[in-house]
């Protein structure tokens, strides 16, 4: 696993020797990004369920004013602190341990606002469902953001079931068992397509 666009283009990412963490592997990676284009440049990006902290990481590579890393796991949290050291890009890079849905309503108590927010929790949970419903709800994304949902294809079924407010679906793609689902925030006064 590498930065594989970017300023710190080809530096090597640790991974975490625990279960349950499911690193993005470089193909998805650089699609996603080549997808993202130059609406990262300058973007306030905030990754959660972050494990080793790859995408936020390679976000800041490519010119991301900020990035913030939420990850629950003490253990995986010590590796993803090693990985920000290794690319040499931690004056731009907030590490937040803890509960990711906990963390969503602290930053909306704070008056935080992100531009992009990565969704890939552990899989079968509900969570990204759960994830994405929250983000809905709470004032936390710039009008014209972008929640991105990083799942295996057949939780797909539990996202239909979130009745969404300020975000819509906008694309989707899927590498093998990886599915993006990419959804844009609109202004509350914004005429649906």
């Amino acid at each position: 696993m590498r930065i594989v666009g970017g300023t710190a283009k080809g530096r090597r990412l640790k991974s975490p020797k625990t279960a349950g963490t499911r690193p993005v592997i470089d193909r998805v990676k650089t699609a996603l990004f080549d997808i993202l284009g130059a609406r990262v440049s300058g973007a306030r990006f905030l990754d959660l369920f972050a494990g080793t902290g790859s995408v936020g990481l390679e976000a800041l590579s490519r010119g991301a004013a900020r990035a913030t890393f939420v990850e629950m796991s003490h253990q995986v949290v010590a590796v993803l602190r090693d990985n920000v050291r290794a690319t040499g890009l931690g004056d731009r890079a907030d590490i937040m341990q803890g509960d990711a849905f906990r963390f969503l309503d602290q930053a909306a108590a704070q008056g935080r606002q992100y531009d992009m927010v990565y969704i890939a929790p552990p899989q079968y949970h509900q969570m990204a469902a759960r994830a994405l419903a929250q983000v809905d709800r709470l004032p936390i994304m710039s009008d014209g953001a972008l929640a991105i949902v990083q799942i295996f294809p057949k939780e797909r079924v539990d996202l239909e079931q979130v009745s969404l407010r300020a975000f819509r679906l906008v694309d989707e793609r899927r590498y093998g068992s990886t599915l993006l689902l990419f959804y844009e925030h609109q202004p509350p006064d914004a005429p649906a397509d």
